[in-house]
């Protein structure tokens, strides 16, 4: 293991105890390994996120009892403390729950960046400091920075921009983040598997974990499983004419096209879901695009809410390459945004994170978008 990942405005080398979120993968072992070798007085730490039955998990997830052992095994082989933190309350509570009550309100949840928000740098960071521990490092391919000339700190994009997560983070607290550390930031996933492989931890050659850990691979079958109604209501098109019946709103996303159940002499998708009503409209794809929508509980990372509307690129989804796009801040902590082009699939519930360059302004919750 050669060189160290740039601290761009965190603490020197070796100075300060560091936690770091051990979820049992090759990304948090890899950070921990990196905080030893630069000197800190690092501690290893696995939260305990949920109980559920074994056919509810994911086989390989970061939920799951192997994961425990293998981010214990890490730390053995690092000569640091371990501990297990029980999370399962608020996990439930602020993801789990939330994932099932935005699901049935006709909106698609994001819980990894609840999970972020509330469990790993809110009630994490509330216990590492427990420990005696000043910063918390993860295993995130992000960036902190202290900008030369506001002193404040900020997240950029990593070094490898193919595992980006900067998308996860904006509802991160700025008041947390001088004393957060993305140990990966100069690092490509790759490296980090040579350097995990050469230090010979078990975790080496792990899959990456899935993107909702606590669900089935179809998350339907979890809403089933006794937590939400299904209520059987209209499908309809944009002037409300019935097309056939739907088996409950929380069952369906903007965008999909299959497992409808009808059939038509042309593709027909998702375009609204309007859970007041119990229906779900249809459309076809050019109706699925728009250039307007309404962001909600807006977080402005780098700063105060601007006082004017500002250019930045939005995400509207991880996996989304972004597209430029006029923000003006509203009444409320929300925003409207305009984009230079229509965009394909603005889906209430989902994250809308903006940025300037390399640099995560901030973002909030879709809300709705423009017709």
């Amino acid at each position: 293991m050669s060189g160290a990942a740039e601290r761009n405005g965190g603490p020197a080398p070796g100075a300060g105890r560091v936690a770091v979120a051990m979820s049992g993968g090759v990304d948090s072992s890899v950070a921990a390994a990196l905080l030893v070798e630069q000197g800190y007085d690092v501690v290893g730490v696995h939260m305990k996120l949920n109980d559920l039955p074994d056919d509810q998990r994911q086989g390989k997830s970061c939920c799951s009892l192997d994961d425990s052992l293998d981010a214990r095994q890490v730390c053995a082989k690092l000569g640091i403390p371990f501990y297990i933190v029980d999370f399962i309350e608020p996990f439930r509570r602020w993801v789990m729950d939330d994932f099932v009550a935005t699901y049935a309100a006709g909106q698609t949840p994001n819980p990894c960046v609840m999970c972020n928000r509330h469990v790993k740098h809110a009630a994490l960071m509330t216990k590492v400091r427990e420990f005696g521990c000043e910063f918390l490092a993860t295993g995130h391919y992000a960036r902190i920075r202290q900008n030369p000339e506001t002193r404040a700190h900020e997240i950029l994009k990593p070094r490898d921009r193919r595992k980006d997560q900067t998308y996860f983070l904006f509802g991160t607290p700025a008041e947390e983040l001088p004393y957060l550390l993305f140990p990966l930031a100069d690092y490509e996933k790759p490296a980090a598997r040579e350097i995990a492989e050469g230090l010979k931890f078990v975790t080496w050659n792990k899959p990456d974990s899935q993107e909702v850990c606590f669900v089935p691979k179809d998350y339907r079958d979890f809403l089933r499983a006794g937590r939400v109604e299904a209520r059987p209501g209209a499908f309809v098109d944009r002037d409300g004419r019935e097309l056939g019946t739907h088996g409950g709103v929380a069952f369906y996303t903007v965008g999909q096209r299959r497992g409808l159940g009808l059939s038509s002499d042309r593709p027909l998708y998702v375009i609204a879901l309007d859970a007041r009503e119990n229906r779900v409209v249809l459309g076809r794809e050019e109706e699925l695009y728009a250039t307007e929508m309404a962001v909600r509980d807006v977080n402005w990372l780098s700063g105060a809410e601007p006082p004017n509307p500002i250019e930045a690129v939005v995400k509207i989804r991880y996996a989304d390459a972004g597209t430029p796009a006029r923000v003006a801040p509203s009444s409320g902590g929300g925003a409207a945004v305009t984009f230079a082009r229509p965009v394909r699939a603005i889906t209430p519930g989902q994250s809308a994170v903006f940025y300037e360059g390399d640099l995560l302004l901030g973002g909030g919750w879709i809300e709705e978008r423009a017709r």
